[in-house]
């Protein structure tokens, strides 16, 4: 009670350090040619309540504190410590309260890392993130406290779903909001280089570091939500297009677009548009992604909330938020006739222009498909689902103009380029077809669009191969971003076209056998753990003269009282052997689902070498000084 009682009151004062706040950065815009201390400080002490507020959460998760309401909902005395700490932001409450600490952190950093730039643009800068935080400050204390009393205080908590216990899923969320979170700097950014007119080169090479950490870390978070999602559902697939996969991609899309667009504003003074826009237009999908996951307009396995009142709050926040950044661009954007530059068609500029309308024609597709069955539900109270078919036909087909195009243009110059020299472009084409048609030739199932798909990877990918080697690792970091995403999508490719899968209901002592496997049910084992009963069936599975032991289990969880199928993958560098077990209802068979997913382990190994390249590009710098 003590911890929770601390917590409330830090948040409160945290919200009102942000009257001297104001007051100091308002009286500083107009007078000293210098950023006056008093505005760092009291920075640093709105983050200190904050990391207060955030640790007496936590400790109330650690200590069962059951008279905190989002305890009681979401902890319980049999759950493990690391459960219970990673319970603090599993959960709506406490995943708001985390969002504020890094929004308070970050323009903490911000205000730090900024000292050469303009006094007036750092001020804008911390002023419209505080409009940000103060709302968050208004949302928590208003609808979503995280420190409400219960009484009378109950013994025991309802605990925390089970599939959400899990490593991943646990540092998941932290993760991922960093690079949420790390789109409001930019956004605050942008708006305050836009009023003062201050979009420009310097400009562009310090936002660039802050696009980089959002993109690395959200890049991460998707990773490790697929990774989650992959062995924790027992479906076996890395992305279902769930709407919660969706609005995190969304805003990842965006912001890949808007890393390559400040690229060629911080070499040729150019797309300050664009720049504007996408900063803009990442920082609202990273608040949709709020809204819909906390509204309960969603229905997801991710969702934290139902409460349609909290969702119309963040819905206000944020249409408060876009009128006021599109009032700025309108008003204060004045395009510099100087530093319009014109280039040719053949050109590093007209390559990634070309690939921006790419980006944003894929965004266009996954928003629609999450929010269409939301507007169909409101207006016609019909229910619709969106899957995979409708993404993969609008997507697949210009998947292969934006490979090619993402292969040819890093070997263009800026501005205009000349077609010789580059005889090697079309023979590894053709050579990255050929092979695409070897590996395909006898599937026989869409033939044509599959080979010039995965030729398209290929190329991208032979490309990239051949700079990192033949250029002495000149772009290094970009080239390893770009092979990264070249696996990830010949790795998707394989994944798709050669996985092979068994479901039939066994019980114990029965083995099911077919062309290709023979799937024997050997036993099944029960034990207690500290809050669960665990049901352990063991498997044989023979393929050709191979021979795989499999172990996968029923979890009988006491609370909440939830019964979750744990798969059991065996792990190669080409493929995955994956199994889970269901009841049958009111029968003594198991339903067993045996897959065998191909290039998983390449899948996540390429996010990882997408990130790394990203990270690589941030330290760049210091790395070629060295």
């Amino acid at each position: 009670m003590m911890y929770s009682f601390i917590g409330y009151y830090s948040l409160i004062l945290g919200l009102i350090i942000s009257l001297p706040i104001f007051f100091f950065s308002i009286k500083n815009l107009k007078n000293n040619k210098i950023l006056d201390n008093k505005i760092i400080s009291f920075s640093f002490i709105q983050l200190l309540l904050v990391v207060i507020s955030f640790f007496g959460l936590i400790l109330s998760f650690v200590y069962s504190d059951f008279s905190n309401e989002t305890v009681f909902n979401n902890s319980h005395t049999t759950k493990p410590l690391f459960y219970k700490i990673s319970g603090t932001w599993g959960n709506h409450e406490g995943s708001l309260l985390l969002w504020l600490l890094v929004l308070t952190l970050f323009i903490f950093i911000f205000l730090i890392k900024s000292k050469n730039l303009l006094k007036n643009y750092r001020i804008l800068t911390l002023l419209f993130q505080q409009i940000i935080i103060i709302g968050f400050f208004f949302f928590l204390i208003k609808s979503s406290n995280p420190f409400n009393y219960v009484y009378p205080i109950p013994i025991e908590g309802l605990g925390l779903n089970p599939i959400l216990q899990d490593p991943a899923l646990a540092i998941h969320p932290p993760i991922l909001y960093l690079g949420y979170v790390g789109s409001s700097i930019i956004f605050s950014s942008v708006l305050a280089a836009t009023t003062l007119n201050y979009i420009s080169k310097t400009w562009a090479i310090h936002i660039k570091n802050w696009i980089l950490v959002s993109w690395i870390f959200l890049t991460l978070g998707i990773l490790l939500g697929s990774i989650w999602a992959y062995y924790e559902l027992g479906w076996g697939g890395f992305w279902f297009w769930d709407p919660v996969e969706n609005v995190s991609l969304m805003p990842w899309l965006a912001l890949t677009t808007l890393l390559h667009c400040v690229l060629v504003l911080e070499k040729r003074s150019a797309l300050s548009s664009w720049v504007i826009i996408l900063s803009i237009t990442t920082f609202t999908l990273s608040m949709c992604g709020t809204f819909l996951v906390r509204s309960g307009i969603l229905n997801s396995v991710h969702t934290f909330a139902n409460d349609p009142e909290r969702g119309l709050f963040i819905l206000t926040f944020l249409f408060i938020l876009i009128f006021i950044s599109l009032f700025i661009f309108f008003v204060f954007h004045k395009t510099d006739k100087q530093n319009l530059v014109s280039f040719s068609l053949l050109s590093k500029e007209t390559f990634i222009i070309i690939n921006n309308w790419f980006m944003m024609y894929f965004l266009s597709v996954v928003l629609i498909g999450t929010v269409y069955p939301i507007f169909l539900d409101v207006i016609s109270s019909e229910q619709i689902s969106v899957g995979p078919p409708f993404y993969h036909k609008l997507i697949i087909p210009f998947l292969i103009p934006f490979l090619i195009f993402m292969a040819i243009g890093p070997q263009l110059k800026w501005i205009k380029s000349k077609l010789e020299g580059k005889l090697y472009l079309v023979a590894l084409f053709i050579l990255s077809i050929l092979i695409s048609f070897f590996i395909l030739r006898n599937l026989g199932t869409q033939l044509l669009l599959n080979t010039i798909l995965i030729g398209s990877a290929f190329y991208l990918f032979f490309i990239t191969i051949r700079d990192l080697f033949s250029k002495k690792f000149k772009n290094v970091a970009q080239n390893l971003s770009h092979l990264g995403f070249s696996l990830l999508i010949l790795s998707i490719l394989f994944n798709n076209i050669f996985s092979r899968e068994v479901i039939t209901n066994l019980k114990v002592g029965e083995k099911f056998k077919n062309d290709k496997f023979q799937i024997v049910f050997n036993d099944l084992k029960k034990s207690e753990e500290k809050n669960y009963i665990s049901f352990k069936g063991y498997f044989s599975i023979k393929e050709n003269k191979n021979e795989e032991k499999l172990e996968p289990e029923l979890r009988v969880y006491n609370q909440p009282n939830i019964i979750t199928s744990e798969a059991d993958i065996k792990t190669t560098f080409l493929s995955d052997k994956f199994i889970t077990m269901n009841t049958v209802q009111n029968e003594e068979y198991f339903n067993i689902r045996y897959q065998v997913k191909p290039f998983i382990f390449w899948i996540w190994l390429s996010v990882l070498l997408i990130s790394l390249g990203g990270t690589m590009s941030l330290f760049k710098k210091k790395f070629y000084e060295k």
